[in-house]
């Protein structure tokens, strides 16, 4: 682990402005939350071994994340990629060939660790995160994964609250932005926990 305890300890402030918007996505999906899926890990290989063929060597790490990848929880049906490069700046050693590779290039957030964000449509709906190698957020990711993978109570606390905020966030013709800002408080109440158990944070 390359960040330090207290990077992975602070939270993210969304902030529109530092938002460089280089393309919209091609294909809208509803806000729809659906059952779990035993074919969304499958789905999530298929997806690696494109994103290996097309980058080699330049993609350091590819894990599946996002509630997708934790077994029992109720999804969007879209697989949650994290991708660690050396340089996301360095964006000729991967943009082309992800390009190239099916993935569509939306998002430049560089104060947010550099993030870049791609999507893919076929032959599955993919939301691509590019970050540095050893950045906060991908450890936050896992720590998020492990966690809901294997404490029942706060998955099933997760689960009410997708839905709920989907629900809500529909009937006001919101987009996902909203739905997942409405998640946030409930998502940094169980990292809390998961923080805590890790030792990251005192149980005081």
């Amino acid at each position: 682990m390359l960040c330090s305890v207290e990077d992975i300890l602070k939270n993210y402030e969304f902030d529109p402005s530092i938002i460089q918007r280089i393309a919209t996505r091609k294909v809208k999906l509803a806000l729809s939350i659906e059952p779990p899926n035993p074919e969304w890990p499958a789905h999530f290989e298929k997806l690696k071994s494109l994103i290996d063929a097309a980058l080699g060597p330049v993609a350091l790490s590819i894990n599946h994340v996002g509630s997708t990848s934790v077994p029992k929880l109720p999804a969007k049906a879209v697989i949650d990629i994290d991708l660690a490069v050396a340089d996301p700046t360095n964006e000729d050693a991967y943009v082309p060939a992800l390009e190239q590779a099916g993935f569509q290039f939306l998002v430049r957030e560089p104060p947010w660790h550099e993030h870049r964000f791609f999507a893919m449509y076929e032959p599955y709906h993919c939301n691509l995160h590019v970050f540095k190698e050893g950045t906060a957020e991908l450890v936050r990711h896992l720590i998020m994964k492990e966690w809901l993978t294997t404490n029942d109570d706060d998955r099933e606390l997760y689960a009410r609250t997708k839905m709920e905020a989907a629900e809500v966030s529909n009937s006001l013709g919101e987009e996902v932005m909203d739905y997942n800002l409405r998640k946030e408080n409930v998502i940094r109440e169980i990292l809390q926990r998961a923080f805590k158990a890790k030792g990251y944070l005192s149980h005081e």
